[in-house]
C-alpha cells in the first residue's frame, strides 16, 4: 500500500496570527488539515478566512480547558470556575467533571461548528489530546459516532476503540510540543524518510505569535514549526519517499486502499 501523511495544524482560532499561520501552512506548505477551536472569540473571522483554502481539511478541536464554554456556564457547573471559564487543569474535566456535562459541551461545539462552517468537521481531536482520559474518549466517540466522522487516534489501542465504534482512524500519531519549535526541517525530513506504508497523522502547531498569543506557553515556536513545514526540502523529501498527502476527509477512501 502507499504511504499517507495527515498533517494537522491544530488550534484553528486560538489567535488570528495562528488562524492566518496555519492558513499559510497550507497554501506554502504540507499542511492539509486543520481543527478548529468553536468556543473561542472571532469565530466568523477564521470561517471567512477559511474560505480562501478550500482544499484545506477542517475538524473540530475539542476544548474544555481554554475559554468560556458554548452552552450556558449553568449547564456545565463541573467544568468552569467562578468567572464562568473553563478550568485550565487539564485533569480536571476528565477526573471529576460530570459525563453528562462533557458530553453535553463537546456535542455543543460539533453544533456551533455545523452552524458556523455549514458543514460536519472532517474529524475530532482534543486540546491537549485531553481524549486520552477515558472519560473524554468516551464522550468524543459518542459524539463522533453520531456524526460519523473519524476521531485522532493517540496510541494503536486508541485505534482500535475507535474502529471498534465503527469510525475511521490513522494508524498513528506523531508530534509533540516542547520548550523549542518541535517541528524543524530536519526532524521533518527524519520522520518523511522513515514512514511506513500506512496511514500517519502528523500533528502540528503552527501560527504567527501576535500579542494575542499570550494565553499560550507554545508562543515563538510557532514561527518556526511554520517554517519548517513550508522549506521546499520537507516537500522534496516527501515525493522522494513516495508519501502522499490527505486530509481527514480523505482517510476512509485511503483506508480502504490499505485492504
Amino acid at each position: 500500500m502507499a504511504k499517507y501523511l495527515i498533517v494537522n495544524a491544530d488550534d484553528f482560532n486560538l489567535t488570528e496570527g495562528v488562524t492566518r499561520g496555519i492558513l499559510d501552512g497550507h497554501r506554502h506548505g504540507i499542511i492539509t488539515s486543520t481543527t478548529v477551536m468553536v468556543n473561542l472569540p472571532g469565530l466568523t473571522r477564521t470561517r471567512d478566512l477559511a474560505r480562501e483554502a478550500s482544499g484545506l481539511g477542517l475538524g473540530l478541536h475539542v476544548n474544555l480547558t481554554l475559554g468560556a464554554p458554548v452552552l450556558p456556564v449553568g449547564a456545565v457547573p463541573s467544568l468552569v470556575d467562578g468567572a464562568g471559564h473553563f478550568v485550565r487543569d487539564r485533569s480536571r474535566a476528565g477526573e471529576s467533571g460530570a459525563m453528562l456535562e462533557i458530553r453535553a459541551e463537546i456535542a455543543a461545539q460539533a453544533r456551533r461548528f455545523e452552524e458556523v462552517f455549514r458543514r460536519r468537521p472532517t474529524h475530532l481531536d482534543t486540546h491537549y489530546h485531553m481524549h486520552r482520559l477515558p472519560r473524554i474518549l468516551a464522550a468524543v466517540l459518542d459524539v463522533a459516532g453520531e456524526l460519523g466522522v473519524p476521531v485522532r487516534a493517540l496510541t494503536p489501542e486508541m485505534a482500535a476503540l475507535i474502529r471498534a465504534r465503527g469510525l475511521s482512524a490513522a494508524d498513528r500519531l506523531i508530534g509533540e510540543v516542547g520548550p523549542d519549535a518541535y517541528w524543524t526541517t530536519e526532524r521533518l525530513g527524519e520522520c518523511i524518510r522513515s514512514m511506513r506504508e500506512d496511514i500517519t497523522e502528523l500533528s502540528c502547531h503552527p501560527g504567527y505569535a501576535d500579542e494575542a498569543l499570550a494565553i499560550s506557553s507554545y508562543t515563538a515556536q510557532r514561527e518556526g514549526e511554520l517554517r519548517a513545514l513550508c522549506d521546499p526540502a520537507v516537500r522534496a523529501a516527501l515525493a522522494a519517499s513516495g508519501v502522499r498527502l490527505i486530509h481527514y476527509g480523505m482517510l476512509a477512501a485511503a483506508s480502504a486502499g490499505k485492504q
